[in-house]
Formats: structure tokens, sequence, C-alpha cells
């Protein structure tokens, strides 16, 4: 299910504060310490795998230290629980945060997935500051180093607004380059440069675990879609991925989770079922009783009832009622342990331990992605191409009544069922412009406190502590 290792090497890369005497001295995320690293091609690969690393996190139920970056297996907290397809069991303590929209700067999963993402910046600093060293497969490294910055400052941008823009090996006495907020629009600019460079530096590659041209593409369209301009561009992009014919739908949509090496899956984060080092257990924390975190990420009444109505036969696999307690209802993509009636299997004998890889980009997400690039931001659209894409999505969910044209809030629904409880969810909202109205009738129907300073979440006490008043917060906390 993956194909990278853990380097057990002294990486000089710090990308959080730790226990001990770093908590005594804590030290800034994305600064460099230590010896110099690396000294050829062999060295630049190996810190290359650890940016991959970087976003995949660790296994909390193997490495039990809480300061220790969890990457992609946290990300759920801070996209699907901050909108309206999840929520926790009892609305209490940090998770319940997410929930009520009263998140706190001293919020763990916030500064977890903060500093995850620039712990992968930060290596992939370290890998571009060398690239001189790669002889004979630089444009590769290089393309790959550039898409994992790219992304990493896309989800921060997305989350946090105007953040701190590192573009290379920084020492911990730069203080005005680790807190200094840099306006979200130079941060887009230099996500798309690095996403234009991937683009041009990459081609196909065997396994989705690894950052490849199409996903450049397919990233760097969604960038777009996000500025809400170039939608030329990102309908240009999106046709070259749907040309290419590399991937395709399969057509079982339960398949796309869990027949990994398919051909739908265009990136994920890999993971190794039972490895006590590259396993990873966000899907047991999902799931009641089964976690060590129970009760999280239960699927909202809302939710519910999007896919009943607009699901098809997706909506067997992307949610169940919780068989230990049948007032809940789980999300079903991801299961780590199995459900004999939907023929899934385990996909470890842990599932603490589990092997499920984590998409973040697949062929579907393209097609309704190229219907919203030819939208271009209008009301509705009866291009022929359009409804092609749109139609390709709903007839591998059985829905398969011609489509004669597709509305902005047509499509908004669409990509809320297909891609159900992927982390999607927050980010289509606020690109749709639709999270103020959507969001605020979601709080009022449920007795939670959103308002629009909470489209952003708020920026880490402990950054904003260590920089003695440099690093500003955001309105409303």
């Amino acid at each position: 299910m993956k194909t990278y290792k853990f380097l057990m090497m002294l990486l000089v890369v710090v990308s959080f504060a730790s226990c001990g005497d770093d908590f005594l001295e804590p030290v800034p995320t994305a600064v460099l310490v230590g010896d110099t690293f690396p000294t050829n091609e062999s060295d630049l690969e190996s810190v290359l795998t650890t940016v991959y690393d970087a976003l995949q996190g660790v296994n909390s139920l193997e490495i039990t230290d809480n300061n220790l970056n969890h990457g992609q297996q946290i990300e759920f907290y801070v996209t699907e629980m901050l909108s309206d397809n999840t929520r926790s069991k009892s609305g209490e303590g940090e998770a319940g945060q997410f929930d009520s929209f009263t998140v706190q700067p001293t919020n763990g999963f916030v500064f977890d997935y903060y500093r995850s993402m620039y712990s992968v910046i930060t290596r992939a600093n370290l890998v571009l500051e060398n690239i001189d060293l790669a002889i004979t497969d630089g444009d590769r490294i290089e393309g790959e180093a550039r898409f994992m910055r790219a992304l990493a400052y896309f989800n921060l941008v997305r989350s946090f607004g105007d953040v701190p823009l590192i573009d290379g090996p920084i020492l911990i006495e730069d203080v005005e380059t680790q807190f200094t907020r840099v306006p979200s629009s130079e941060v887009y600019s230099f996500i798309v440069a690095d996403l234009q460079s991937a683009v041009s530096k990459l081609g196909s590659t065997t396994t989705a675990n690894r950052a490849s041209k199409a996903a450049a593409q397919g990233i760097l369209a969604k960038v777009y879609l996000t500025q809400r301009s170039n939608y030329g561009e990102a309908q240009s992009l999106l046709e070259e991925i749907i040309a290419s014919q590399e991937y395709a739908l399969e057509s079982d949509f339960r398949d796309v989770f869990y027949n990994e090496a398919n051909g739908e899956n265009i990136f994920t984060v890999g993971y190794v079922a039972s490895s006590s080092l590259d396993s990873q257990n966000f899907s047991a924390e999902m799931l009641n009783g089964v976690g060590r975190t129970s009760g999280v990420n239960y699927v909202t009444d809302e939710a519910i009832a999007a896919l009943d109505e607009f699901g098809g036969e997706r909506a067997q696999y992307s949610k169940r009622v919780d068989p230990g307690q049948t007032t809940q209802t789980q999300v079903v993509k991801y299961l780590p342990n199995g459900d004999a009636n939907l023929g899934i299997e385990p996909t470890s004998s842990d599932p603490t331990s589990a092997g499920n890889d984590w998409i973040i980009l697949r062929y579907s997400d393209v097609l309704l992605m190229h219907v919203e690039a030819i939208l271009a931001g209008g009301a509705v659209t009866q291009s022929s191409n359009a409804l092609e894409s749109f139609q390709e999505v709903r007839d591998r969910a059985g829905l398969t009544d011609i489509v004669e044209e597709v509305t902005s809030e047509q499509l908004l629904i669409e990509r809320r069922v297909e891609l159900a409880f992927e982390n999607h969810r927050i980010h289509d909202l606020k690109r749709f412009g639709a999270a103020q109205q959507v969001l605020t009738d979601f709080s009022n129907a449920n007795g939670h406190s959103f308002s629009a300073t909470d489209l952003l979440l708020p920026l880490p006490q402990f950054e904003v502590n260590l920089s003695n008043g440099q690093l500003t917060q955001n309105p409303g906390y």
C-alpha cells in the first residue's frame, strides 16, 4: 500500500517542539539545526523520502509522544469536522471545538497540522537548496520537492490565511522570516510557481504514492479554482489529464478505497498495514471503540440526508450505522477492520495499525473540477464537455438519468456526495462562495456559534508566544 520507508537517520530538520530540554528551550517550526546534510544525490533522495514521511505523519498508537507530527492523519479534524459533514460524539474537548466553531489557539490538532505542514516545507526546502547534488535525476527530485512544498503551502493558506513564507533553509536566529505573515496572494503566487515547475519536470509514475505530472496539474488546477481566476488555464490542465487516458474511474466505487492499486487514484499518502512506523490510525480513530480516541468524525444528519438523496450507490460505501451504537453513523471510507456485509476485508489484523492509503487527488475530482472550470464562477452550464464529465461521475454511482445542464449548486452537492469525508468539504464551501450561508444554517440548526471568522483557523498559540508578538493572530481569536 505504500512504497516509502521511514528513515531512521539523524535528519537535521526540526519541525516541532518536543518535550524535555526542548520544552524549556522551544524550537520554532521550520528551522534547521545540526550538522550539514546531505552530501550527495543518494542523500538527497533520502531527504526527499522524508518529505513524504512528514506528510504521512506518525501513528500515535505506535509512537505515543504527543509532540510528534501526525501530518495527514489528523487533517479530518481541521476540515471535515469544521464543516457540516462530521462531528464528535460528545461535543467535548479539543475535538468538540470543531463541532461548535469554538476552536481555540491552544487546540492541539491545529498546532499539529500547522507544524506538520511546515515540516513538509522545511524538508522540501532542504532538498531544493541542495538540488545541484542531483547528477542523474535532478528534474524528478526537484519536481517532487516543489510539488510537496506547494501542497503543504496550499493546505496552510486555505486553513490559516496569511502565513510565514519560508522558501529555503533558515536558522533559529532568522526570527523575521519565521514569524512574518505574508499576504495570501503572495503565498498563492509562490504555490503556482512551484506547481508550474513541477508540471514541467515530472512525468508519469508507477505508484500514486509519488508525485507525478498529473498530480501537479490537478493540484494546480485546484489552486486556480480556489483563486477564482484563471478558469481557462484550469480547464486546459484538467483536459490534459483527461486526454492522457492514464486514469479512469473504477467501475466499483468501493474499489477506490480498498483496491488501492487502481487507475483512479492520482496522488495518495501511502501507509503500510501492521508496520509500527508506516501504518496509520486515523481510520481507527474514526470508529467508535476501535481507536484510542473514539467518537470523532461521526456523520452529521445533514450529510446523511445528502448521501441518502443524492449519493446513489456511493452512500453504502460512505457511511453506515455504528453497529455498536445504533444512534450514531460512521464514516465507511477507509474502514480498517472491514465489513463483511459490504464485502470489505480488514486492512490489518490490528485496526489501529491500518494500511489504507489516504487519497489526496483522484480522477473523479478531476472530472468535477473540469465542470467547475467550465462554469467559471457562473450559475449554470450546458457545455457538452461539462455535461460529459458530470455524467461520467454520476453514471458510476448508478444515477444514469441524462443531465442536460449543471448548476453551481448541483455541482457542490455532487462534490459533497462523491468526495464525502475526504477532507474537501470545508474548502469546497469556501471556493464556491457558499460557506457563510451553509455553515450559518448548519450552526443555527445545531446550536453552534459559527461566524465568518471561523472560516480561518487560529494561528497556534505556541507560535504566537514564541514570536514575542511578531506573529499576529487571525481576527476573532
